[in-house]
């Protein structure tokens, strides 16, 4: 079922497509200039309906989907963010259609940065794709305004040529480091250097008074700082309370909390593993003996179901 959410820009709106739509649409694609370079132009009004039932029916990943883009009320756009249909993988593919009325105003950049940020950022995609025809000048410079990198061409959608763009997401608003002061430096690489090395941070730096650990462009530090003011981490008190980690699937959550054991790490709210943050987030909850706390979340749509 087509359902993404509504994203909201300084001039535009983007909701989720529905069939009281397809009056609105069939006039967008009247102009044959919206679909100047397709194989086959959707100029027909049932060729028009044939493709706005089709985007009705997208059955894909959550989040995803298609969009109308509305301005000031009036539906003058159509837009979808899904797995590609040309493309190996389902890598997601952006695509967007502007009517002609309203453009040389910068609203399909607008429109398309939108899906864009929603799909690198809201969704943490780790890419996103777009195929613009390789008459399609306008739409290629569009891409490349908004970060895309050209990386190759093709045949696609039976209308010839097209290039191959991608976005890759920015490190611009991550997280640079997390720091945590322990009491026991020792202890602290037990538990923590152990459990990072499984899911796959590598040791960073190492001085007399702490060491860290990077994953991607983020790393963790654990050091026993001189100016220490107490020798307990209280994660009920103000500050911070737990860290939680991604893991590729829900048989890995299962294998590192049954290991963790042996690592310095206690199991917590075991009578509701894996489910203590609700049936749909499939988690295990650990405390280090020095009272920190983690969550290992499995990435959703992986293995092991839930029995009864």
């Amino acid at each position: 079922m087509n359902n993404p959410p509504a994203l909201e820009t300084a001039r535009l709106r983007l909701r989720a497509l529905t069939e009281t739509d397809t009056d609105a649409i069939i006039k967008l694609f009247a102009d044959p200039a919206m679909t100047s370079h397709f194989a086959v132009p959707l100029t027909e009004q049932d060729r028009v309906r044939e493709m706005v039932g089709h985007r009705l029916s997208y059955d894909g990943p959550a989040g995803m989907g298609h969009w109308v883009i509305e301005r000031d009320g009036e539906v003058i756009g159509l837009a979808h963010l899904r797995p590609s249909q040309e493309l190996p993988g389902d890598v997601p593919e952006i695509g967007y259609y502007l009517a002609r009325a309203h453009g040389g105003q910068g609203l399909a950049t607008e429109a398309a940065k939108a899906l864009l940020e929603h799909g690198l950022v809201g969704l943490g995609l780790s890419s996103v794709w777009a195929l613009i025809g390789e008459s399609n000048v306008a739409s290629q410079n569009l891409v490349r305004r908004l970060g895309f990198l050209d990386v190759g061409g093709g045949d696609h959608y039976g209308s010839g040529p097209h290039r191959v763009f991608v976005a890759l997401p920015s490190d611009h608003g991550r997280a640079h480091h997390i720091e945590l002061w322990v009491p026991d430096l020792g202890r602290a690489e037990e538990s923590w250097g152990w459990l990072l090395g499984e899911l796959g941070w590598r040791e960073f730096q190492r001085w007399p008074a702490g060491v860290s650990w990077k994953h991607g462009a983020t790393y963790l530090v654990v050091e026993r700082s001189p100016a220490l003011s107490g020798e307990k981490h209280e994660r009920t008190a103000p500050g911070l309370n737990h860290l939680a980690l991604h893991v590729e699937s829900r048989e890995r959550v299962n294998e590192l909390a049954a290991k963790a054991l042996e690592h310095g790490w206690s199991p917590m709210f075991a009578d509701k593993y894996p489910y203590a943050g609700g049936d749909h987030h499939y988690a295990a909850y650990l405390e280090n003996a020095d009272g920190f706390e983690v969550e290992l979340v499995a990435l959703p749509g992986t293995d092991v179901t839930r029995q009864g």
